[in-house]
């Protein structure tokens, strides 16, 4: 049997991601450098290889390390979660933020600081441990309300999904609203900046908290591309080729929905990096979820890192969430999407 030979699209595949990979390591010298203190490069590299003085060390290795790492970890689980969700829902508009999977992990995460006294939730060592899990239970809440109220006649639809969604995303909204109002001044502005999508864990912690989800779900996701392949086809195609339709879109449902749980835990409620990435990747990479899934990862990390850091320049001293940041870029595009779609 001869050898699978790489094609065109192999290669540019390959060459995309390297740009991407390139582009990231850029931005993430950028943003070691942003901030009220700089760093001059040769003293950057100088404290990454070990050399650097204590001051150097304690601003890179404790503060803006640790926030770029997860700026890139979250890009990337958030951008896979809304090409996972485009791809089962054959709908172009899906992502996290719009249907009310962000907010349902919000809405979960308010209620604890809520009743468990807010402050204790950013400060204490388990619950770094206790907000995937938090957030995860909102997540699979709104994920199970919108799949049950968009089931009609034996399947989901695009466009119910979408409308389902939509309206999941207003309730859990209110909902959220309804208790920051009765929360103390001090932790009703910490909510609301960690809904308005922020990179605010600074240690190495979060970084290990969020880690093993993302290395798990995101090569099994890759792993199921094939059938994200098939369900783009239709159902009928689906079904006719073998594949247990629903039992399927349920599990890449978990999967989206538990990458968009963990990394609102940490990153807040980022909304529409799910939509732009996913696009960007087919736009350059074709339709083929095994190209556009590792794609969309990098393109996801690059975004939301390149994001975070014009929030912490743009008015600097004052950071701007990077939710804002995103949403600035991504609402246009949304509303292209929807003119154009329906």
């Amino acid at each position: 049997m001869m050898p699978k030979q790489s094609g065109p699209k192999d290669g540019r595949f390959k060459m995309l991601l390297a740009l991407t990979g390139m582009l990231t390591v850029l931005v993430f010298f950028i943003s070691i450098n942003a901030g009220y203190l700089k760093i001059p490069l040769m003293d950057v590299i100088s404290t990454l290889l070990g050399n650097g003085t204590a001051e150097n060390e304690l601003t890179i290795f404790d503060f803006r390390l640790p926030r770029i790492v997860l700026a890139i970890l979250v890009g990337m689980g958030i951008a896979v979660s809304g090409a996972i969700l485009q791809g089962i829902s054959q709908n172009p508009l899906a992502d996290p933020g719009i249907l009310g999977i962000n907010s349902g992990a919000g809405f979960t995460v308010v209620l604890y600081m809520f009743f468990f006294q807010g402050t204790a939730f950013f400060s204490g060592w388990s619950s770094v441990f206790i907000m995937p899990l938090t957030a995860l239970l909102g997540s699979f809440l709104a994920a199970f309300l919108i799949y049950v109220l968009s089931w009609k006649k034996g399947h989901v639809t695009p466009a119910r999904l979408l409308l389902v969604g939509i309206g999941i995303n207003a309730a859990f909204g209110a909902g959220l609203v309804i208790f920051q109002m009765k929360m103390e001044p001090n932790n009703f502005m910490k909510a609301l900046i960690w809904l308005s999508g922020t990179i605010w864990g600074t240690n190495w912690t979060f970084v290990w908290a969020l880690l093993p989800w993302l290395v798990v779900l995101i090569p099994f996701a890759i792993y199921k591309s094939k059938v994200l392949d098939v369900l783009r086809l239709g159902d009928s195609i689906a079904t006719g080729v073998g594949v247990r339709i629903e039992r399927e879109r349920r599990l890449l449902l978990m999967i989206s929905v538990a990458l968009a749980g963990v990394c609102v835990s940490v990153g807040g409620g980022i909304t529409f990096l799910g939509l732009i990435a996913p696009h960007m990747a087919r736009r350059l990479v074709g339709a083929r979820h095994a190209r556009v899934l590792p794609l969309t990862a990098m393109l996801g990390a690059l975004l939301l890192l390149s994001a975070d850091t014009l929030g912490r320049v743009i008015m600097a001293p004052v950071e701007l969430p990077v939710g804002i940041i995103v949403s600035i870029l991504g609402a246009p595009y949304f509303i292209y999407l929807l003119v154009k779609n329906i």
